[in-house]
């Protein structure tokens, strides 16, 4: 046995033998993103970035609001138009996780549940997990 670099090639081929696996297992699949701001003044000052994976799920990797717009409602705003339109996508369920000084107090005050977290103590961070069913 012999551990080795990849190629890109071969990692588009052991991408490509996954989801050829996973075809069996995930019963329905949706495509899809949300890409949405709040603009002010013509800057934009929040913004969400989302897509669908599998089983009606969209992954929330991004969620900004600048500092002197945050406690005022922009980020609910924002929220609220995601999860409207990860409804028409077909999504039943929205997910995203969060280090310990971004917004785990946000999402649980809109509705998110933690549904996981850990601790790394070596590295001084912990990182949290949130489901919300919609």
């Amino acid at each position: 046995m012999k551990i080795v670099d990849l190629t890109e090639e071969q990692a588009d081929i052991i991408e490509n033998k996954l989801e050829a696996y996973d075809e069996d297992h995930i019963t329905y699949k949706l495509d899809g993103l949300i890409r949405i701001g709040i603009e002010e003044d013509g800057k934009i000052i929040v913004g969400l970035d989302a897509c669908m994976t599998a089983f009606r799920i969209l992954y929330v990797s991004t969620v900004f609001v600048d500092e002197e717009y945050r406690r005022k409602g922009y980020g609910k705003k924002l929220i609220s138009e995601m999860e409207k339109r990860a409804r028409s996508l077909g999504a039943n369920t929205i997910r995203l996780d969060t280090f310990d000084w971004q917004g785990m107090e946000f999402y649980e005050a809109v509705g998110y549940e933690m549904v996981g977290k850990y601790d790394n103590h070596d590295d001084g961070y912990s990182e949290y997990f949130f489901l919300k069913r919609i």
